[in-house]
């Protein structure tokens, strides 16, 4: 099907009554919390786990109003329901988006049938399909070649076939099983490779070669080194086929629907998982592509996960608009990005083992909403998407935060924690001044969350510089912070399973809300497909076929004949 024309935002009466207030808008969060008492307790807000304080933001309940306008006019909650029921919202390949079917609970009612399939069955097909695998090899049933269990599983994939299940899987390492270990090979770059297997065990490690097609280039070519390393490794170089395809079929497996293609790599067919083209690569990771994780942290967490996933989902269908979080930081980011200026978005975790939070949501915001045109093809009547970037705290702190604090860029940030971590410890020595012995060094470490958010909605005023004793107005100026940096805080209570689900879930429809309001497909990703193209073209120039290489534009020969110079070719 064919959807109707987006509605034009800027053609709504909320975007320009928000463009008015934008021209010569100055905020003042000193000024709102002193003269608004109740600011921070209207503007905190609960979905499933999470706590959201969206009071330092640069927000009044004026323009909360008329963004809420503009999510109404644009149809936000319509076409969030649209998704659900399974329209073809991805507008340019003519499909469902169906991501929100992966954790739907077996059992839910009404079934989801779409275009004539049973989703919750085959969803729980392939789930009961991957968690027995898994028992197999966390129990030690399912062995290598030579009868021994598995002891790591290295997952080869890219984009959402990599960043998703290695950013669950760090962020869930106290949930990993003693004994097993997961490792991540998605560069094409040979030391991605090299490194990931140097010191590996052939006998006790599995490989997951995740890919729909079972052609992505990148993943195919890590595949066969993989296997060529476990010949190899094995001592198989120059045995039999019978033999070589022996060991494949034991020490890989596949995540893939293109089953002609596993089975003549030499993986059985039966030892391929599933999954739908109704589910875009970035929307993935808890589809089969999670494969690696299931059997790192187990079926039943695997569950939890899930079951926090649809707690959003849950929170997004059921929640007016007024009070719906994703929405509401979808709203604000629309806000600061169409209206204020900003370009890009930190978002910030102050808990490590989120350490590769942000660079996940790189590929989940920018991929899904890097567009120039609208879903009906006519190009796009505002800025759309954000740089997404950041680390984690406090490492942050000593880096880029310069920039954020006193920088001219506005740059609204995510700050997320949770109240209880994995790994409590004690500083029982101290040092005597700031750290006094026993200290609990988690809540040494959330006095830094606390305290950048207040330092960036607040920051210091030049009187308070110099009642401080500086006296220098250089020097005044240098440590006067403007605030009116806006931040969000997110809380949770500890990183679980569920957490974790929640989180990326808000994430999914903060994107979701944004590419609605746009008027874009957030759910194709062509332009990816330009730069693989002219890489196949480009290949033989590369591997010194003067042709292909006299085919090239002037300033991409000159780069190949110095990189075949420099290679001694």
């Amino acid at each position: 099907m064919t959807e109707s024309a987006p509605v034009d935002p800027t053609s709504t009466d909320g975007w320009k009554k928000l463009a008015q207030i934008a021209d010569g808008f100055t905020p003042d969060l000193r000024g709102w919390f002193d003269t608004d008492p109740g600011r921070a307790e209207r503007y905190t807000f609960q979905a499933a786990d999470l706590t959201v304080d969206l009071s330092k933001g640069l927000v009044t309940d004026e323009i909360l109003q008329d963004l809420l306008q503009v999510a109404k006019d644009t149809g936000v909650a319509e076409r969030f329901q649209a998704m659900l029921a399974g329209e073809h919202i991805n507008a340019t390949e003519d499909r469902a988006v169906l991501h929100t079917a992966l954790r739907r609970p077996k059992g839910a009612s009404p079934a989801l049938v779409v275009d004539g399939q049973d989703v919750d069955a085959d969803v729980h097909a392939t789930l009961d399909k991957v968690y027995a695998f898994a028992t197999k090899v966390r129990d030690g049933s399912w062995t290598g070649v030579t009868g021994k269990r598995i002891e790591t599983v290295v997952n080869i994939g890219i984009g959402g076939s990599d960043l998703g299940p290695v950013m669950v899987y760090e962020a869930l390492k106290p949930y990993v099983q003693a004994g097993l270990e997961a490792r991540f090979v998605s560069n094409i770059d040979p030391a991605d490779i090299y490194e990931k297997t140097a010191d590996l065990d052939p006998e006790t490690t599995l490989f997951i070669v995740a890919s729909k097609t079972f052609g992505t280039l990148e993943t195919l070519t890590n595949a066969r080194l993989a296997r060529q390393w476990l010949w190899e490794r094995l001592g198989l170089t120059d045995s039999s086929d019978d033999e070589k395809s022996n060991a494949v079929a034991k020490h890989f497996v596949a995540v893939s629907t293109a089953l002609d293609k596993v089975a003549a790599f030499g993986i059985d067919p039966e030892n391929a998982f599933g999954f739908w083209d109704w589910v875009g690569g970035r929307y993935s990771v808890d589809s089969a592509i999670g494969t690696s994780v299931v059997i790192a942290i187990g079926p039943e967490n695997w569950e939890q996960f899930l079951a926090g996933f649809h707690a959003i989902d849950e929170h997004v269908r059921t929640t007016p608009l007024e009070q719906n979080v994703p929405v509401l930081m979808g709203l604000l980011n629309v806000w600061y990005s169409n209206f204020l200026g900003a370009q890009s978005h930190a978002v910030l975790p102050y808990t490590q083992y989120l350490h590769r939070f942000a660079a996940y949501l790189q590929q989940l915001t920018m991929e899904s909403n890097g567009k120039r045109v609208r879903w009906d093809g006519s190009p796009v009547t505002t800025e759309t998407g954000e740089v997404f970037w950041g680390e984690p705290g406090t490492n942050g702190q000593h880096a880029f935060y310069q920039l954020i604090h006193q920088g001219t860029r506005l740059i609204p940030t995510d700050f997320i924690t949770v109240a209880k971590p994995a790994r409590p410890l004690k500083d029982e020595t101290g040092d005597g001044k700031a750290v006094q012995p026993g200290q609990d060094v988690h809540a040494l470490f959330l006095a830094n969350f606390f305290a950048q958010t207040k330092a960036l909605a607040f920051g210091k005023t030049a009187d308070e510089v110099r009642a401080e004793g500086t006296t220098d107005e250089a020097i005044v100026s240098a440590r006067t912070f403007t605030g009116n940096k806006p931040s969000t805080s997110i809380l949770a209570p500890e990183l679980t399973p569920s957490v974790l689900g929640q989180l990326i879930a808000l994430y999914e429809h903060i994107v979701f809300t944004e590419g609605t309001i746009w008027g874009i497909d957030s759910f194709d990703q062509w332009g990816v497909e330009l730069g693989k193209q002219l890489a196949l073209q480009i290949a033989p120039a590369v591997d010194g076929d003067q042709a292909a290489l006299d085919a090239q534009d002037s300033s991409t020969k000159a780069l190949i004949a110095k990189y075949l110079e420099l290679r001694g070719e």
